[in-house]
């Protein structure tokens, strides 16, 4: 079946994919979701995403690019809700995209789902079409559990993903540790899980005059330490914080927070009480949330981008901060263990423990200003991991399903 000829049922229920990144709901899976069906498109697939209605000022058909869309479509109120208040509204969601894909005239070969209340209504499309169901969770619900940070996730959850993970067609994991933990949480069955990792917009995020970048952003000279991404317990800024007092004898030092919104105040807050307690409160400054298209700017300025992270399900600020030409300290979360070269274009630690961070952040602050060559040797080292790459890498192993669900169908 010719690349050209496969229009793909994209779902994100909860999250918009162009919703304000850092938000609550909102973070690396909306960055995939966008940049891949974009890419996809750009590749000759017709692929149309469906995401509920955030805001009543959602446009029902967004285009997105080259075939691509995004299509809002009505469950429950028409603004944002607790992901888990979503479940109620699945059926009614499943319904009208039902209903609008007969309205339209629309023919799918394959729907590709994202996180588990994605997968839910997928399952009952592809009983409705008769055509195979791809998912991809993204995070999983018990290895969150297992972490034992931040709120529990319900048993509905777990339930959901295990019958997902041992019944849809195909997994697509971005990790081996995520395929290992499919296995092992929840029975699924290794044949039928692709290991393909997140990609990164090479075009955006490209590495600029760090100088010129600290004076677009007001930082003046002042040594830049960057986290981006939502504001929770289990992403470990509280760490980050604490490794700052290690490093309270560097001059013009300042820790830029990126992410957060109204969902995450109580968080925001308490991170913020901690800050002044720490006595630090003066080097630490919280941005809230930014357009994607200004993150190069902060990656830029940046002298270390940190992921503190409890747990990633892949680790996509990595890939960001090294295309813009900037080296990440992070803990060993998702794939940043291969992804970050150690010694060369960044480090990982072993855990969060604030002093394992502030030695590898006070290693990177204490070289030279790194030149162009060294700063386009970082970018290099992950522009194997282009959407076009990655997108040939699904395109492939939805041409497999494909083949295989008809062999078994006919």
């Amino acid at each position: 079946m010719a690349a050209s000829q496969l229009r793909i049922a994209m779902l994100s229920v909860h999250s918009c994919p162009v919703g304000n990144l850092g938000a609550k709901d909102t973070g690396g899976m909306s960055v995939y979701v966008r940049e891949i069906a974009r890419e996809l498109g750009k590749q000759g697939l017709l692929v149309d995403i469906y995401t509920r209605v955030h805001d009543p000022k959602d446009e029902q058909i967004l285009e997105l690019g080259q075939n691509a869309r995004l299509i809002h479509l009505r469950a429950g109120e028409d603004e944002d809700m607790h992901k888990l208040a979503v479940y109620c509204y699945l059926p009614h969601f499943a319904c009208n995209l039902e209903s609008f894909r007969k309205h339209k005239d629309l023919q799918y070969d394959l729907v590709f789902t994202h996180y588990w209340l994605s997968g839910w209504v997928g399952n009952s499309l592809q009983r409705w079409w008769n055509i195979p169901h791809v998912t991809m969770f993204h995070t999983l619900g018990a290895v969150k559990n297992a972490i034992g940070i931040g709120e529990d996730e319900p048993e509905l959850r777990i339930e959901t993903e295990r019958h997902l993970a041992r019944n849809c067609h195909h997994t697509i994991a971005t990790t081996e540790k995520e395929k290992e933990a499919l296995i092992l949480h929840y029975g699924a069955s290794p044949e039928r899980i692709s290991v393909i990792p997140c990609g990164v917009n090479l075009a955006l995020f490209q590495p600029m005059d760090k100088q010129m970048a600290k004076r677009q952003l007001g930082f003046g000279d002042d040594k830049i330490i960057l986290f981006v991404g939502r504001i929770e317990p289990l992403k470990g800024i509280d760490q980050l914080l604490r490794a700052m007092t290690y490093l309270q004898n560097s001059q013009g030092l300042r820790l830029v927070i990126i992410g957060g919104d109204k969902h995450s105040q109580y968080e925001m807050e308490r991170l913020q009480k901690l800050s002044r307690e720490l006595h630090i409160g003066g080097s630490v400054t919280f941005r809230g949330l930014i357009k994607h298209e200004e993150l190069p700017y902060f990656y830029s300025a940046a002298d270390v981008c940190v992921i503190p992270s409890y747990y990633e399900s892949f680790g996509l600020v990595a890939l960001e901060s090294m295309a813009c030409g900037t080296p990440v300290v992070a803990t060993n979360v998702g794939d940043l263990k291969s992804i970050i070269h150690q010694g060369e274009t960044g480090y990982v630690v072993m855990d969060n423990a604030p002093h394992h961070l502030a030695e590898k952040i006070a290693l990177l602050l204490s070289k030279p200003s790194p030149d162009m060559k060294s700063v386009l040797s970082i970018r290099e080292s992950v522009t194997g991991f282009s959407w076009s790459n990655i997108a040939q890498a699904i395109i492939k192993e939805c041409r497999l399903v494909l083949t295989n669900y008809f062999v078994q169908v006919h």
